[in-house]
Order: C-alpha cells, then sequence, then structure tokens
C-alpha cells in the first residue's frame, strides 16, 4: 500500500565530492533486452549501445530545503544503461535505466529503496590514493579500477574505444538529464531529473577496470569507450514524475 513511496515523492539533494564514470560500448542488439520496452536503446553508429557505472562520493545528502544537519555522507554506485523515452507532448529525453545500485552504508541500502526504485545493495569499498593514482575495490562486488587523478593534461581515449576524440565520448559522459524507471503492470514511466551545476568532466586514463558485474552479463564485446571525473558539485534530483506510454 505504500509503493508509492518508491516514485521519489520529494526532491533531494546533496555535494558530489566527485563522480566518477566509466563507460563501456556493447552491442545494441544485446544490451536491448535488458530495458523495458518503453525506452530505446541511445546508441552511436547504429552499432553500439552504452553501460555507464557511475562512482559517486556524496556529502550532505537530504531531502531539498532541509539543514545539512539532516544530510549523511555515502559512497554510490550505479550501473546504468543510456536510454531514450519519447513523453507525452512528444520529446525524446536522453536518460538512465537503472540495473543495479550498490552503496557503502545500510542506512542508505534501506532509505533508497524506500524511496526509489533503484535495488539498492550494500557492500564493501576500499578507495586508496598513491602517487596520483586512485584505487577502488570491492570484494564483494569482485570490482577493481584505478585511474590517474586529472590533471587537465591531454590524456588519450581508451584502446578501442568506438569514438574518435574526447568532444565526441562526452555525449556518453552521464549523468543524462533523465532517470526512468518502468511500472509494466500499468504502462507508466517515472521520471527523474537532475539538476547540477559546475558540471565540468575531465576526462581520466584508466590503468585497470574489472568489473564481475558486467562479466556476468555475457555480452559477446565489452569495450571502455571512455571515463570522466568531476569534483565538487552541487546536485539536486526533482520530485520524480509519472507519465503514460503507449504499447
Amino acid at each position: 500500500m505504500f509503493s508509492f513511496l518508491k516514485n521519489h515523492p520529494f526532491p533531494v539533494e546533496a555535494f558530489f565530492e566527485s563522480s566518477l564514470v566509466f563507460t563501456f560500448a556493447v552491442p545494441k542488439t544485446e544490451v536491448r533486452n535488458l530495458v523495458p520496452e518503453c525506452l530505446s536503446i541511445d546508441t552511436f553508429n547504429d552499432r553500439w549501445g552504452f553501460i555507464a557505472v557511475a562512482m559517486v562520493q556524496t556529502k550532505d545528502l537530504r531531502p531539498k530545503g532541509f539543514p545539512r544537519i539532516f544530510g549523511n555522507d555515502f559512497f554510490l554506485i550505479g550501473y546504468r544503461v543510456f536510454v531514450r523515452f519519447q513523453d507525452e507532448a512528444g520529446k525524446s529525453l536522453r536518460g538512465l535505466y537503472i540495473l543495479k545500485s550498490e552503496t557503502d552504508k545500510r542506512k542508505m541500502e534501506f532509505f533508497g529503496n524506500l524511496f526509489t526504485h533503484y535495488k539498492y545493495t550494500t557492500t564493501d569499498i576500499a578507495w586508496r590514493e598513491h602517487d596520483e593514482v586512485i584505487s577502488i575495490s570491492s570484494n564483494a562486488s569482485c570490482f577493481a579500477i584505478s585511474f590517474e587523478e586529472p590533471t587537465g593534461e591531454p590524456v588519450p581515449l581508451p584502446v578501442g574505444s568506438p569514438f574518435v576524440d574526447w568532444k565526441q565520448a562526452r555525449k556518453f559522459a552521464g549523468p543524462l538529464p533523465c532517470t526512468f524507471t518502468a511500472d509494466r503492470g500499468r504502462d507508466k514511466v517515472l521520471i527523474i531529473e537532475g539538476v547540477r551545476q559546475n558540471w565540468r568532466p575531465e576526462p581520466v586514463r584508466v590503468i585497470e577496470n574489472k568489473f564481475s558485474f558486467l562479466d556476468d552479463l555475457n555480452f559477446s564485446e565489452v569495450i571502455l569507450a571512455n571515463a570522466f571525473m568531476i569534483k565538487k558539485v552541487p546536485y539536486y534530483w526533482k520530485k520524480g514524475r509519472i507519465e503514460k506510454w503507449t504499447r
């Protein structure tokens, strides 16, 4: 009877200490099976779909308008597919569809699953910095990444990236304006819009990346397409809105 609570019933704000996004190119036909039919895959060259792994250090996350004393600090991880949705006005909205979410604290798992459809689980997170190299790993979630902290100097695109330059790659950097959740039973889509300030992603050079979640999806190809990082950004999510979709 309280399922409506999952529909983001109030806006939420936070300060992003850092947001790191790894975007992987996979065959569009294979990622199609992961996404509800009301959403279309956001593709590149009519061949590639994309899955982003976002790792965000949030500070003072709380209902928007509440004093910071009510905020909490969390590490959040999201596995998301780049998609599009045509709204009731006929506008094509770019956004993300959540496959899985993780956090470093059970408090976030509880409240995240109470007020969202993002399927949070709690996991261990290890963050290490040494000689300008940052490493992030989890034993429980079986992932390990390392990368050079951005310095403003040019870095090459990942080997095999489908993009020709970082300008092209930036279009699939995330986060996008919207996040979508589909209610197949009622033919409705929940739309969450994010609002950000001073969003200037910097390319990073990736040294290592291993995500068992992606391995378990058994794609025929998984190619690291880009990696970006931003720091010190105010962010908030608007209250969710629901639109109908026609099959």
